[in-house]
């Protein structure tokens, strides 16, 4: 006698195919540990009945979820849940800034399989194109052009993720450029590459919608002309989410034109495409170095980023590029070949933003005023506060059992003129252990506020 699936069917509403919504369903209830592993599904032909669906968009919906590693079919007997959530343990880090797990093991093991059949040698045996396989940057160009960044495959060089992109850039634009100019708050990996390079970045000031032009028109006037390089990220900037507004970006570009500046414009968190808003390169790719990666938008194991130099950049990056001396490990050529061929990354990318929207709202909800509402789903948020607060939480946080990042690493230089706070990393818990993180950041910050009081 089969078992009875414990799963409650149900629908979301939306615009998206019936297929694609079943699917989000029953992922976010796998995730959520609502379902557990082992957990029989309902078969196809009932749950079909239920939603009043066809059985074909139940079948499409459970092979989605089984590219994904969230469930798996046993012939004969039916499809079973084949991921648990589970738990982190006592402490529960909101430190590391990644999306959550999308692949389980049986889909690693399904591609992985594929590969052993299909992948050409010639991948292994020989050392790749210092721009990497003319074909893969073709499925590079092809991916950045569904999230609205058109960049033609010979433009682009791959790297072994968006940090040695930024190294690369760094080399190249060093050729004529002197001075870094960034946020006062900015991504620790480029401050890290900076030092390496002996190079002290100026921070410039910031607001709600990112770097402020008149800090930028400010710190450009004070250096020659042609010597200053601007490392900026325009879209769900990290730590503090902010977004570039299209009047914003045309500052940026216009100030950047008439001091004859270069820009290292940070991409990572690009997930959708808006034509109201386009990438800097876009906007000035005569002066931008366009940088991307898998690394948020599919998988942080897959280490494969994009960057795209200026046209009389493109021979001195390409040389960075092979003194560099990283090379992407073919598997992760070929697995991401895969994946983008078989639809699995397109699913895939799909599913991070809906889980990514669920998590934004669930810390919304939990943290309501003391968190910015970011314009896009992401995995990171922003509670914005006095250092002082904000080291202070962050200690408090810990003796409750929460890890949060600190604020140090993201500063340009010891003294903050503006922006100040706490970054919250959404992904990697799961969401039982992330509810009740929020819950107890909840709680500390309706302390603080008392004792402001």
């Amino acid at each position: 006698m089969r078992l009875r699936s414990p799963w409650k069917p149900h629908l979301p509403a939306g615009d998206t195919p019936v297929a694609e919504r079943l699917a989000d369903a029953l992922a976010g209830d796998i995730l959520d540990a609502r379902l557990n592993a082992g957990d029989r599904l309902p078969a196809h032909r009932d749950l079909a009945w239920q939603l009043e669906m066809g059985v074909g968009s139940v079948t499409r919906a459970y092979s989605i979820l089984e590219r994904r590693g969230l469930v798996r079919s046993i012939r004969g007997r039916g499809t079973f849940v084949a991921f648990h959530a589970g738990g982190t343990g006592c402490v529960i880090d909101l430190s590391a800034n990644m999306p959550p797990p999308m692949f389980g093991d049986r889909a690693l093991t399904r591609t992985l399989s594929r590969l052993a059949r299909t992948v050409d040698p010639a991948l292994f045996n020989v050392y790749p194109p210092i721009a990497g396989h003319i074909e893969h940057r073709r499925i590079m160009s092809h991916w950045l052009a569904e999230l609205g960044v058109d960049i033609a495959p010979d433009r682009l060089l791959l790297a072994s993720g968006a940090q040695q992109a930024l190294g690369v850039a760094l080399t190249a634009s060093r050729q004529v450029a002197s001075t870094v100019l960034t946020e006062e708050l900015t991504y620790p990996g480029m401050l890290s590459l900076l030092s390496q390079a002996k190079l002290r970045p100026q921070g410039l000031e910031m607001d709600a919608c990112g770097l402020l032009p008149t800090a930028l028109e400010h710190a450009l006037s004070q250096h020659p002309r042609g010597q200053c390089v601007l490392y900026v990220t325009p879209t769900m900037h990290n730590p503090t989410t902010a977004t570039m507004d299209l009047a914003r970006r045309h500052d940026v570009i216009r100030l950047c034109r008439a001091h004859d500046a270069l820009i290292i414009e940070d991409d990572v968190y690009h997930c959708v495409a808006d034509d109201t808003l386009p990438a800097l390169v876009t906007l000035a790719p005569e002066r931008t170095f366009h940088v991307s990666s898998l690394s948020k938008t599919l998988s942080p194991g897959l280490r494969i980023g994009t960057l795209a130099p200026p046209s009389p950049f493109m021979a001195a990056a390409r040389e960075a590029l092979f003194n560099s001396s990283l090379m992407i490990a073919p598997l992760s050529y070929a697995m991401m070949a895969q994946w983008m061929l078989d639809g699995t990354a397109a699913s895939v990318r799909r599913a991070l933003r809906t889980e990514a929207r669920r998590r934004r709202e669930l810390v919304m909800h939990q943290l309501g005023r003391h968190v910015v509402p970011p314009r896009y789903d992401a995995f990171h948020a922003w509670m914005p506060m006095p250092p002082r607060q904000a080291r202070a939480l962050e200690e408090s946080a810990a003796h409750h059992d929460v890890k949060v990042t600190p604020l140090t690493p993201f500063m340009t230089s010891q003294r903050l003129t503006g922006h100040a706070g706490i970054r919250l990393c959404l992904g990697p818990a799961a969401l039982p252990d992330l509810t009740e993180a929020l819950r107890r950041l909840r709680a500390l910050c309706t302390e603080q506020d008392k004792s402001v009081a």
